[in-house]
């Protein structure tokens, strides 16, 4: 047994044998806290953090989940969350830098989930899983993932050594008993979520779209509340097919405020939502607006003697 101050636990089990809570937590932890949510009757819901202030608040509101990648970085910049697709930066070293010195330090008790560039061609993923785990994340996402992008740039990817499949490769490596890391994917066809189920993906998270709303959300590029019902549930049912212990959550395209993810919950199987732009930077912008404006309809009797 290990001890620390009152707190006793087990050296092979998390979490944090150094401070006794918090990251890292074991993927089997991890799996039983999101089902002890749903034995409470509560949804998931896990959101995408790219600020410590965010991170800290958004554990504070009762999140599950944290999930950090490089998208945050932009959106939290002002600029559109597919930046974080684009060569604008070492994605997975932007997501381990903001684990590390932004979210990772700030937040106490729920599990932290790294984004991981799976098809990096300059990477050993194993060994970055490695990395992953020794920083103290508890688990894995597939972002930056090129399961969002299609057309014939996606058939280039394919063809030239940058597919999918080593998403689906580094869920299975994060099984690993070295790594142990939880596995939470993006996917957006019911075909990737077979393909995710049979590799050993804890939680599949149907990706309907870029979020639509506030200043930078898409407005022409997206679908209706009841496609992304539609599209979201034949991912639930490919999974299925597979295995039925995988827990399924939306996001992205209409489904962008609490009544949209409760209509999503309520129309298909899903048990929960990841929130991003709807969460983070959509809470950001109405907020700050808001403030501002309240701030200079202040009463100011000074400037009227000048």
């Amino acid at each position: 047994m290990f001890t620390w101050g009152r707190s006793y636990f087990r050296l092979s089990a998390m979490p944090n044998p150094y401070t006794g809570t918090g990251n890292p937590y074991t993927r089997a932890e991890v799996r039983d806290r999101l089902h002890a949510t749903l034995d409470r009757g509560e949804p998931i819901i896990a959101a995408g953090a790219g600020t410590g202030i965010s991170a800290k608040f958004i554990e504070r509101g009762g999140a599950d989940l944290l999930i950090i990648y490089n998208s945050g970085r932009f959106r939290m910049s002002g600029h559109g969350s597919t930046a974080g697709l684009m060569a604008y930066g070492d994605a997975n070293a932007v997501a381990m830098e903001i684990g590390e010195f932004e979210v990772l330090p700030v937040t106490k008790e729920i599990p932290v989930i790294c984004g991981v560039h799976a098809s990096d061609p300059r990477r050993r993923i194993w060994h970055h899983l490695l990395k992953v785990r020794d920083m103290g994340f508890s688990g894995i996402n597939n972002f930056p993932t090129h399961a969002i992008v299609d057309g014939l740039f996606r058939q280039v990817l394919e063809e030239t050594g940058m597919s999918v499949q080593h998403e689906i490769d580094m869920v299975s490596q994060a099984q690993h008993k070295g790594i142990d890391l939880f596995s939470i994917v993006y996917v957006a066809t019911p075909e990737e979520s077979r393909q995710m189920a049979s590799a050993g993906a804890d939680a599949i998270i149907a990706h309907v779209g870029c979020t639509t709303g506030g200043s930078i959300g898409v407005t022409g590029a997206t679908c209706t509340l009841e496609e992304a019902a539609a599209r979201t549930q034949a991912i639930i049912d490919a999974a299925r097919t597979v295995r039925d212990d995988v827990i399924f959550l939306s996001h992205g395209g209409p489904i962008s405020t609490p009544a949209d993810a409760a209509y999503i919950n309520e129309h298909t199987d899903a048990v929960g939502f990841v929130g991003a732009s709807s969460l983070e930077r959509m809470g950001v912008e109405q907020s700050l607006t808001d403030l501002t404006r309240a701030f200079k309809s202040i009463p100011c009797p000074a400037a009227k003697r000048r």
